[in-house]
């Protein structure tokens, strides 16, 4: 494959992908990750292929190009197949969260019009009930675990097969299909911070520029294996570690669970680690720990001092000097690209500072997903990185500072809100799409985020607090999971800001012992005043609760704020 090859569709992907190297593995996985001696299963980029041509062709049969079609499941290989044929047979893909509870599922499933749904055991009683209901929109139901049909259900496999036996029979309807690649192809419902989703329309054009473009900020190699572990439903996920993944010609190992993460970077040797914030900020708060319970942290700082001062000579000696380190992530790890939530800039340091190199990204659903991007040599930690080559961005009505909202223009825009022209109008505006971020730019083009329009606190003498700001502080108090800051009504002259914070029983109780929860509270509150001192008085906390239970967050882990606050 040649470097940055353009592509407007994702045939011209599949193909690009394949002609690179057929016998290259495109995708690693256990077959039953419980066994103690598991198969490993390994998918080329010609047998790929070869299946996503089969299925399309069987759905092309059944009549079903230009229709809707449900996909739901947890990252696998059939999830991959299904998607691809889908939007390259000239249908529509709705893929959907599959840990959604089934009302919310089934609500969805109506919504998106879909005529068909691509889904695995976990669903299989809800489709039925879907598929029983009296002038049920659904008229094709395809199980993924199912090896034979099973009343009104077909099999994923049993698809495939029929339809590898058509195309070697001369079956040319694939071949034949005509794809608009500005039309929507895939329709997104949005993440869920907010009450209500909406359905963002994406075309294979808004989402292949936007793959060609982050091409040229971040280079992938055929040698390189990523692991996918964040949900593939969601944005982030399909586009980076899927699509991207598959532009470059990687190979992609799916990961066993959440809690086997470790795991797996080890045993499929992981160069390229997807993640969001959350899973790396814990990962390095247990480096830290485990540094200090060895009684390492002066050495650690030392030797830190001396690669640093060895980089800036051009000499890179850190996976040899934190090669103990480097072990806990399978020694192949050389980049982490990660998005969708802020991260504090000492553990992007942290980080940089052992000798894994950590590139941020930023953009939404409604951008296919990226904005802006660190490159593998231009970065600034506490930057969203440099706008891409193909966008054009720029700061609406910002204030004596620089803040304003983030505006955006470019081919990987959405074509807007389906069948919802009100909230469509509210942020597309003479082809700038309106972020709802908040944000400024640097002298050099790097992009800063302050925090979600909707969340900034206005207080009655009219400044503005950024509550991701002061929750990235008190995130950093070592044995802190998570916060939120939000307002409460002091009197009619005031407002009060008041910190929730989430914190870890068991990390607290090794540091400070044995105490109950009001003591806790109290040694928390001490940090959040030493907090208070490094800021001007109007973004003091003036009261804090405290609790072990985590917050309600989306399927990429983002606090639903809404959610909590109304509690």
């Amino acid at each position: 494959m040649s470097v940055n090859e353009e592509i407007q569709n994702f045939k011209e992907l599949i193909q690009t992908a394949e002609r690179g190297n057929p016998n290259h593995i495109v995708y690693k996985y256990k077959k039953d990750y419980t066994c103690e001696t598991p198969e490993y299963i390994n998918i080329t980029y010609r047998k790929f292929k070869q299946d996503i041509k089969a299925l399309s062709t069987s759905l092309l049969q059944l009549g079903m190009e230009k229709q809707r079609v449900v996909l739901v499941g947890s990252n696998r290989y059939e999830w991959c197949v299904s998607y691809l044929a889908v939007t390259t047979g000239n249908m529509i893909v709705v893929p959907l969260d599959r840990s959604l509870p089934n009302n919310e599922l089934e609500l969805l499933i109506k919504k998106s019009e879909a005529t068909a749904v691509i889904f695995e055991n976990k669903h299989q009683d809800l489709i039925k009930e879907i598929l029983d209901e009296e002038n049920s929109q659904i008229k094709l139901a395809i199980n993924m675990d199912l090896t034979e049909d099973e009343n009104k259900i077909k099999s994923f496999d049993k698809l495939v097969q029929e339809g590898n036996k058509q195309v070697q029979d001369g079956n040319t309807l694939y071949d034949s299909v005509e794809i608009d690649n500005k039309k929507m192809s895939i329709m997104l419902f949005t993440s869920g911070t907010t009450n209500e989703p909406k359905a963002v329309m994406l075309s294979q054009y808004n989402i292949c520029s936007n793959v060609v473009a982050i091409g040229k900020y971040v280079k992938l190699y055929p040698t390189d294996t990523l692991l996918s572990f964040l949900p593939i439903h969601h944005t982030f996920e399909c586009t980076i570690t899927f699509l991207f993944g598959l532009y470059w010609g990687t190979t992609v190992a799916f990961c066993d669970g959440l809690k086997y993460i470790q795991k797996n970077l080890k045993e499929y040797e992981v160069s390229v680690f997807v993640a969001v914030p959350l899973v790396l900020e814990t990962m390095y708060k247990k480096i830290q720990k485990s540094i200090e319970e060895k009684g390492k942290t002066k050495l650690i700082n030392t030797l830190s001092k001396v690669s640093k001062t060895l980089l800036k000579c051009k000499i890179d000696v850190r996976k040899v000097l934190f090669k103990s380190i480097w072990k806990n992530f399978g020694g192949k790890l050389r980049v982490v690209l990660y998005g969708s939530a802020p991260m504090s800039k000492d553990t992007i340091i942290g980080y940089n500072n052992l000798g894994i190199d950590l590139i941020q990204g930023y953009g939404l659903t409604e951008t296919s997903p990226v904005i802006s991007a660190e490159s593998d040599k231009r970065k600034r930690p506490g930057s969203i990185g440099l706008v891409l080559e193909n966008l054009e961005v720029k700061i609406a009505e910002p204030d004596k500072d620089g803040i304003g909202e983030i505006v955006v223009k470019g081919p990987s825009v959405m074509l807007g809100y389906y069948k919802n022209e009100e909230e469509t109008n509210k942020v597309l505006k003479d082809g700038w799409f309106y972020t709802g971020d908040y944000g400024y730019m640097d002298e050099d083009g790097f992009l800063y985020i302050t925090g979600r329009k909707k969340d900034v606190i206005v207080l009655r003498n009219g400044k503005n607090v950024y509550p991701q700001e002061i929750e990235l502080l008190i995130n950093k108090i070592p044995y802190i999971i998570e916060s939120i800051v939000y307002q409460r009504e002091q009197n009619v002259t005031d407002t009060m800001l008041c910190a929730k914070i989430v914190y870890d029983k068991e990390l607290i109780q090794q540091a400070l012992g044995d105490k109950t929860e009001e003591e806790y509270k109290e040694i928390i509150w001490k940090e959040i005043k030493e907090i208070n001192k490094t800021l001007p008085i109007f973004k003091h906390i003036k009261n804090i609760t405290i609790t072990t239970q985590p917050f309600a967050k989306t399927t990429t882990q983002k606090i639903k704020r809404y959610k909590e606050i109304k509690q």
